[in-house]
């Protein structure tokens, strides 16, 4: 007990809800699995379960090591990152690997690890930390709307934009959380306004172009009305199966569910491991437990907002609220697709679904809400080569 409260700083409420959340991802990620091994053939269950229990431990050292990092730091390193993901994301674009042969590009193959890397999760969590930094720097000083357009928008525009054509979902939550943060930070209502609208018409152009050039864009834009169609009920058997499927999983487990490792669906749910795995630990552990997690992110989001009232420099706040705040969101929306709440968007549940890039990019999220709340800053800045990067920047 001494080593951890000597070692691990921040909230300790946040890393017990972490710790609860990953620990009891191996359950229903090991109950899933056989969906893949059964029914895909891909692997075995205690194979899938291994690979999951390695990425959560190395998502808990990302998250150590990124919280014993001081938080000011992360204001110039985003500097320097954002242009670097920017070209990932094109390299993914252009060539990332097809999913069931639909024009999903979103990963990338990393050879030596044998692992496939979402380029644009890793984007949203610089985006956020770059767009917390512009928001803290300017907070005094009068906003020109054309030079905030080059400095902010621009770079805002240039990851959208890469990321729109292969995963609608995350560039909308990116943009929404963008505004939010935006909104928060103080930028002036009316330039927000301009860009909401700038925005709703760059969303407009692109759907009309992939619409009158299919080839350029093949199955995308169909799969969005597909999911809203279903979503609104005028889609037909074939295209809502999934959520047929989730509600049927849910409304089987009843109040206490069918116990670990017995759901059904399981085998007859795509994507049970990850987009849909909430519906399945309703299943086994009903209401109870489906309601219990909800109550766990809640309960984070939770200390989320202390941390923020806590904190006392602007950019901190800000950093906590734009990294923290998506994880939340993202839970919520994965949650809300499993009891059609909202349409099929393919957004994993942080912490539980299975998944590799996803889960350490959670981890680095909240570590760098830990590396706030522990008020880490510098002891000499003079001395610290990484601090004169930041301050240079």
């Amino acid at each position: 007990m001494r080593f951890i409260t000597k070692h691990i700083h921040g909230d300790r409420a946040i890393w017990a809800i972490v710790a609860l959340l990953s620990v009891f991802s191996f359950l229903p990620v090991y109950s899933a699995s056989s969906n893949l091994v059964y029914v895909l053939g891909i692997g075995s269950v205690t194979g899938h379960l291994i690979k999951h229990v390695a990425i959560v431990l190395i998502g808990i050292s990302i998250m150590y090591a990124t919280h014993r990092i001081p938080f000011k730091y992360f204001s110039g390193l985003s500097v320097i990152a954002l242009p670097i993901v920017w070209v990932l994301l094109v390299y993914t674009a252009l060539q990332g690997n097809m999913i069931e042969g639909s024009n999903a590009s979103r990963w990338i193959k990393i050879p030596i690890l044998g692992l496939s890397f979402q380029t644009s999760t890793l984007a949203s969590v610089v985006l956020m930390v770059y767009v917390a930094r512009y928001l803290s720097i300017n907070k005094d000083k009068d906003i020109y709307f054309w030079r905030s357009l080059l400095v902010l928008w621009l770079p805002v525009l240039l990851v959208i934009a890469t990321i729109l054509p292969a995963n609608l979902s995350t560039a909308a939550l990116l943009v929404a959380l963008v505004f939010v943060l935006a909104f928060i930070g103080g930028y002036p209502k009316k330039y927000l306004l301009v860009m909401l609208g700038t925005a709703g018409v760059f969303l407009t152009l692109f759907i009309m172009t992939a619409k009158a050039y299919p080839d350029a864009f093949p199955n995308r834009v169909d799969t969005w009305m597909s999911r809203i169609e279903s979503f609104t009920g005028d889609g037909d058997a074939n295209t809502n199966y999934q959520v047929q499927r989730a509600k049927t999983a849910i409304a089987t487990g009843g109040v206490l569910g069918k116990g670990a490792g017995k759901s059904v669906m399981k085998n007859l749910l795509p994507q049970s491991t990850s987009d849909f795995i909430y519906a399945i630990i309703t299943e086994e552990y009903g209401m109870v437990g489906g309601l219990s997690l909800l109550f766990l992110y809640l309960l984070l989001l939770f200390r989320i907002f202390m941390s923020v009232y806590k904190t006392e420099h602007l950019f901190g706040q800000l950093l906590i609220v734009g990294v923290g705040l998506p994880i939340i969101i993202q839970s919520l929306v994965n949650m809300g697709v499993a009891v059609s709440i909202f349409p099929v968007t393919g957004q994993p549940l942080p912490l539980i679904s299975s998944g590799g890039t996803s889960i350490w990019m959670t981890f680095l999220a909240l570590g760098i809400v830990q590396s706030v709340t522990a008020g880490r800053m510098a002891e000499s800045d003079e001395k610290n080569p990484l601090a004169i990067l930041s301050e240079a920047v």
